[in-house]
């Protein structure tokens, strides 16, 4: 279990009442950001304090790993200057303080277990830290700030949205965005939207390049999930959402392993499986022996996206 500090004054009401965080992938000139990569690095079952304002008022659980997703529109005009396409979104129940507290007031008791780098606050000041998001934090910053907490109690949860509820805005504002586009064409849209379950003419045009699931060889198309290798709500053009390429033809336990990064592919067609998957359930779902058998090449137009599936999906 590790312990996490979040400093979020611009976005934490729409987080704390969403049930989530939400960071880009990067800066904006491109460059890798420890505090981002944190997103990705946090597990479930971690622990998170949550610091705005210059106080604690929640603290949660993370209760998943972090998905690629879209800003989330809740978020409306506040972080304009982020890249809209690539973040990352993290599933978080919230629990409110008994009472706020402002950390600066006892940063003499915990400054000398702060991390050296990429501190959340100022280890002599307690200001928080400017650029600041998502920082790892010592157990007993934890304690002393929050408590003891029994993360076990099924009352520990704050009324929030679900991670659902989220994930359906953000495809619902995407779709909002389709159905407004001038420049396509009415029965392109309806394919579009209908893509982003694995229907219609996407899962046709997987069949031109996969024709069985991967690990299980399942064939039964009726029982088969189009899924996008970059998901639908990351594809940039109405192209890579209706690509064939961009699809493979999954049994739905493999399914949700790969949309959450626990499997992905090589070129050559092997199967990479994530740290953060236990063998014991990899065995339980009856996928680890296929998971060490060779695999069949992807062609070329399905290798550009599974690089992105690899380098932004896959955790490693």
């Amino acid at each position: 279990m590790k312990y996490w500090w979040v400093n979020h004054k611009k976005t934490s009401k729409h987080e704390i009442a969403g049930g989530f965080l939400w960071s880009p992938m990067r800066n904006q000139n491109g460059a890798r950001n420890q505090f981002y990569d944190n997103m990705r690095n946090a597990s479930p079952g971690d622990a998170l304090i949550s610091y705005s304002h210059a106080e604690i008022r929640f603290y949660g659980l993370i209760t998943d790993f972090a998905i690629p997703s879209p800003k989330p529109p809740s978020f409306g005009t506040t972080g304009d200057n982020w890249d809209k396409k690539n973040g990352w979104l993290l599933p978080v129940k919230w629990k409110a303080m008994a009472a706020p507290m402002r950390p600066k007031d006892r940063i003499h008791e915990f400054s000398g277990f702060l991390p050296e780098k990429y501190s959340p606050i100022h280890p002599l000041t307690g200001n928080g830290g400017q650029n600041a998001y998502l920082a790892e934090i010592n157990k007993r910053i934890f304690d002393l700030l929050v408590g003891e907490v029994d993360f076990d109690d099924e009352h520990f949860s704050f009324p929030q949205g679900s991670m659902l509820s989220v994930m359906n805005e953000i495809d619902s504002s995407i779709e909002d965005l389709i159905f407004k586009d001038g420049a396509v064409d009415s029965t392109t849209k309806e394919m579009l939207v209908a893509a982003r379950v694995g229907q219609g003419v996407f899962k046709k045009r997987i069949s031109e390049f996969e024709r069985s699931c991967r690990l299980t060889r399942l064939e039964t198309s009726s029982l088969l999930i189009a899924s996008h290798i970059k998901p639908w709500r990351l594809c940039d053009t109405a192209s890579e959402r209706l690509d064939g390429a961009n699809g493979l033809l999954l049994a739905p336990h493999v399914d949700l392993l790969f949309d959450r990064g626990l499997i992905s592919f090589t070129d050559e067609g092997d199967v990479l499986v994530s740290s953060r998957l236990r063998l014991v359930d990899l065995d339980a779902l009856g996928l680890k022996d296929a998971c060490g058998v060779r695999g069949k090449a992807f062609q070329r137009r399905q290798a550009v996206y599974l690089r992105f599936h690899r380098d932004n999906i896959f955790l490693v």
